[in-house]
């Protein structure tokens, strides 16, 4: 799986908006799984419930609420924020969630096998 982040901007009338475009490329091994195992619309991102705290936290709260899914990321997800650090945060956020979703993935395609774990001494 890779992640692909496109920032951009566009003129308002008073300051700019701040756009974030997210999309994976998943192998067709991986599409296989999503689809197997039903993970299209696991939620990998939202800003609906947390709001945080400090800086960021104060930001997400003037945010429109922002869901994002496999299925999401798959197609693409353009995401548009009043503030730059808003964006920031959120594509902290989806990397994050992009490399929990591969630890998903690398774990379904191990079902049925056997993995040797060689522990320390």
């Amino acid at each position: 799986m890779k992640l692909s982040i496109q920032r951009d901007q566009k003129s308002g009338l008073t300051k700019p908006t701040f756009i974030l475009i997210a999309r994976v490329e998943v192998s067709e091994e991986e599409k296989e799984h999503i689809k197997k195992y039903k993970l299209g619309k696991t939620m990998l991102y939202s800003n609906l419930n947390d709001r945080g705290s400090g800086v960021i936290g104060a930001l997400s709260r003037f945010a429109i609420g922002i869901e994002i899914t496999v299925n999401d990321l798959v197609d693409g997800k353009k995401v548009e924020c009043k503030e730059i650090l808003e964006m920031l945060a959120i594509e902290e956020q989806i990397k994050e969630a992009c490399q929990n979703f591969k630890r998903i993935l690398d774990a379904a395609a191990r079902f049925g096998g056997e993995e040797i774990v060689e522990l320390g001494e």
